[in-house]
């Protein structure tokens, strides 16, 4: 059980990494909104689910944030070395190796500074490609957008919904519904990974 899992309760979802529990608002008080029982109701004919249904809302929200979690923390684990590398490569040709006598050292100096850097460019995209560009992903997050849409509807309509629910910023990319993909390859790919495959 992860430290999220510990701290929330059983109608509790983490509403942006490393963000405090948040009470999942009943898709009764959604539906009593018209606009955004409408809107809702028209969503789910589009991205094949129910946003009114509190079980499959409250998974979609806890799968929402451990996917925020899992793209910050590839993004970390190789964007901060391709950063760290790629200044101190830029510094010590500014500051040492550009100065050097001959051109062959300086020649060398690059070449090896290149060759470093593209190998951390391309496992950086690579992780950046396996996170965004999962289809599975990339409908958890089509239904994540959408939903917080429906909430929005359903506040400037009167609803008592807290400010900002479901308190996480809406996808800007990488959140394309596909309706060609089998949403279980989700829980079959997280297994495979849980398992050291895949």
């Amino acid at each position: 059980m992860t430290q999220d899992e510990q701290a929330r309760g059983p109608r509790q979802f983490i509403g942006r990494r490393g963000g405090d529990a948040v009470t999942l608002v009943d898709g009764s008080v959604i539906a009593g909104v018209p606009e955004a029982k409408q809107a809702a109701e028209e969503a789910g004919r589009a991205l094949w689910f129910d946003f009114l249904d509190d079980d499959a809302v409250l998974d979609l929200l806890r799968r929402r944030h451990a996917d925020e979690e899992e793209m910050f923390s590839a993004g970390f684990k190789h964007g901060v070395p391709l950063a760290l590398v790629g200044f101190g490569a830029v510094v010590y040709w500014g500051g040492v190796a550009q100065y050097w006598e001959t051109a062959a050292s300086r020649n060398t100096y690059l070449a090896v500074a290149a060759v470093v850097l593209v190998t951390q460019i391309f496992f950086f995209v690579r992780s950046a490609v396996k996170h965004w560009g999962d289809p599975v992903r990339q409908n958890l997050r089509a239904r994540a957008a959408k939903y917080r849409e429906i909430a929005h509807i359903a506040r400037r309509g009167g609803a008592e919904i807290p400010a900002h629910y479901p308190h996480y910023g809406p996808y800007p990319f990488a959140a394309t519904f596909r309706p060609e993909v089998d949403d279980r390859e989700l829980s079959r790919s997280k297994s495979a990974d849980d398992h050291g495959n895949g």
